[in-house]
């Protein structure tokens, strides 16, 4: 006798439950810039995109909300939380000084192997920068970021740090598309691994901070500039 119940799609589209493909695309849309600051998330269409119902679509709006990218609201929907320059710059600020010290931590901690899975990473997203790959570059960048915080070991900075990064992926991005901020961080990128491969835990957090801030700076300039030209 057939299955009653057919294997359903919304279950594990690509492999993956439908809420959290959902969850991924519009993670992505928001920390691209590709849904702004404000906008609507129109459910019909995103459940004919992606080819899901409204109930796994629903369940990822509610974890946008508790990452911070989105406000629900039961008459209007989701709509894009704005990023302002007060948040960018207070958000581095203390990503900075968690950073700084995962630095230290990891430079101290990290094992042969991870050392070599780090210069791996960062070996390709040079090249990704020299080929103007911005997505697929921003993606290594953010393993590296999450390389150095694994290895420190601390599950409290690292439970902490995810928490933060969901809000802060959205800035880094943003600071990225400066082509003067990309070189520069590209270079600290660079002076991190040397501190880390000589074993300097004191050069590996001071690099590490100078990055951050100088992401944070950039992402509030950017969003200065923007609140400027907004006419409301």
């Amino acid at each position: 006798m057939p299955d009653a119940t057919p294997h359903s799609p919304e279950e594990t589209a690509d492999g993956a439950p439908a809420a959290q493909r959902v969850l991924e695309a519009l993670r992505g849309r928001i920390v691209r810039g590709e849904l702004g600051p404000g906008a609507r998330i129109v459910e019909r269409a995103i459940c004919a995109e992606l080819g899901v119902s409204r109930t796994p679509l629903r369940e990822a709006l509610k974890l946008l909300e508790i990452d911070g990218l989105i406000d629900l609201s039961q008459n209007r929907g989701g709509r894009v939380r704005p990023f302002t320059e007060a948040e960018a710059t207070q958000l581095f600020e203390v990503l900075a000084g968690l950073e700084s010290i995962a630095a230290e931590l990891a430079t101290e901690r990290m094992t042969p192997a991870g050392l070599a899975r780090l210069e791996a990473l960062h070996l390709e997203m040079r090249e990704r920068f020299a080929t103007e790959d911005l997505d697929r570059y921003f993606a290594l960048n953010s393993l590296i970021h999450e390389t150095i915080i694994a290895a420190t070991g601390n599950d409290v900075l690292i439970s902490v740090h995810r928490g933060l990064m969901l809000r802060a992926k959205r800035g880094r991005y943003m600071a990225i598309l400066d082509r003067h901020r990309w070189e520069q961080a590209m270079d600290e990128h660079e002076d991190l691994i040397d501190a880390v491969r000589r074993r300097n835990a004191a050069d590996a957090g001071r690099i590490w901070r100078a990055h951050l801030i100088h992401t944070g700076q950039t992402v509030a300039a950017v969003l200065r500039r923007d609140a400027s030209k907004d006419p409301s």
